[in-house]
């Protein structure tokens, strides 16, 4: 899979800060909507060049890899700083061209809060460019010079990542969680191979997949399934059934 430099329109729009942040907490959620007919596009704001282990073009690959699996309709990497990204207005205007181009109905994006900044910070320069996505007077253009329409999804939640938070809603992925920890090592060069002469890393540890189902599964249990992804979302949720809307 090439790096693509426009989207298409897809039902849901997965955006995270660094390569691997979409796979390793919402990857399940995604993998059943693409099991269920809807279109999902990737969107890695840096490429994650920080990374204790690897480099960029390493990861790149590695994300490319991991999109294919997944069954993703695209994966765009932007050129923000690993790290140094900054709260300005041309990272809100890349962000903003990406969902006008590929205006799903649902976006994911990092963790409100969490170990690592880059998580939080993200998930804040994300929200905000949603919204400013649906400004009228704020121009964005395709690769075409035409000038793009103005799109807010419905609704955008921010998936758990390192912290364990209490979240607002929460999504089975029972029967997609073999497949998601398949996704997840195509990122092999952040995971644990005792042949390595890198860095230890907080997610380098062999016990490392088993706290991925642990924290799936702590959960799952809180609404009597075996696995499910956590997420928050701010503000109120519009529901047109209660009884509809539950399990």
């Amino acid at each position: 899979m090439k790096l693509n430099i426009n989207a298409i329109p897809v039902d849901i729009l997965a955006i995270g800060v660094h390569p691997d942040d979409i796979e390793l907490s919402c990857g399940g959620t995604l993998l059943k909507h693409i099991a269920q007919g809807y279109t999902v596009g990737l969107l890695d704001l840096t490429r994650g060049e920080l990374g204790t282990r690897g480099n960029a073009e390493l990861r790149t690959q590695e994300a490319m890899n991991a999109a294919e699996l997944m069954g993703a309709m695209f994966r765009i990497q932007l050129d923000l700083a690993d790290g140094f990204f900054n709260y300005e207005k041309a990272a809100i205007l890349k962000i903003i061209n990406i969902v006008r181009s590929s205006k799903p109905k649902l976006i994911l994006a990092n963790a409100l809060s969490d170990r690592h900044p880059d998580h939080g910070r993200a998930a804040k320069l994300t929200a905000d460019a949603v919204f400013y996505s649906g400004l009228q007077k704020i121009s964005t253009f395709d690769s075409n010079d035409k000038e793009q329409e103005r799109w807010r999804p419905k609704q955008i939640m921010h998936y758990v990542q390192d912290h364990q938070l209490e979240v607002d809603l929460v999504f089975d992925i029972s029967d997609v969680m073999e497949q998601k920890l398949k996704v997840i090592q195509c990122f092999a060069s952040q995971f644990y191979n005792p042949l390595s002469s890198e860095p230890v890393s907080p997610i380098s540890g062999s016990d490392f997949f088993d706290v991925i189902k642990a924290k799936n599964k702590t959960y799952g249990r809180a609404v009597g399934v075996e696995y499910a992804e956590g997420f928050n979302i701010v503000g109120p949720v519009p529901v047109k059934n209660l009884l509809e809307s539950l399990f």
